[in-house]
């Protein structure tokens, strides 16, 4: 556990039912797919941009531009190796950006160095778990309510960095 009182490593989850019943949770398997692009910062801060559909090269250069238009300073991002994120058309937009943008790409099998992996790892076995939302809307308004609650924990961003072996 963290100063916050969360943990990152992964725990079991429980749900409620009477006892001697299994928990039934229903949900519809057959929604169109919803993708998320997100940054987590050390300054603390989360961005997060939903996206209906796939991620394509188009919307990481919207998203990285929107980094360098909220971001002051120089920017690193650590890229796992997605195809949007190695695709030509990114690489050339990102190219203008040189002076205050650096990408380090981290290997694919080894998601426990990028920070963004750990704010979906806490997403996912603290402030969304056991959400079963019956559409995308109510998916999409779920996440973005845990963001908003996440923004004001700052020691829970810092330990996304600080469960990562890298030094930053």
């Amino acid at each position: 556990m963290d100063e916050s009182g969360f943990s990152l490593l992964p725990t079991a989850c429980r749900t409620w039912s009477p006892r001697g019943h299994t928990p039934i949770l229903r949900h519809c398997f057959n929604w169109p797919k919803l993708s998320a692009i997100s940054a987590v910062t050390l300054t603390p801060q989360v961005y997060l941009h939903l996206v209906p559909g796939t991620i394509a090269s188009s919307e990481v250069i919207r998203f990285v531009r929107h980094l360098l238009r909220w971001i002051p300073g120089p920017v690193f991002l650590l890229w796992d190796g997605c195809n949007p994120h190695r695709s030509r058309r990114t690489r050339a937009a990102l190219a203008d950006h040189r002076g205050r943008l650096r990408v380090y790409r981290l290997p694919a099998y080894a998601p426990e160095l990028n920070p963004d992996e750990w704010l979906w790892a806490w997403l996912k076995q603290h402030a969304l778990r056991g959400l079963c939302p019956p559409d995308l809307n109510v998916l999409r308004a779920s996440i973005r309510q845990a963001i908003r609650r996440l923004r004001r924990h700052p020691a829970v961003i810092r330990s996304f960095f600080q469960a990562c072996p890298l030094s930053f």
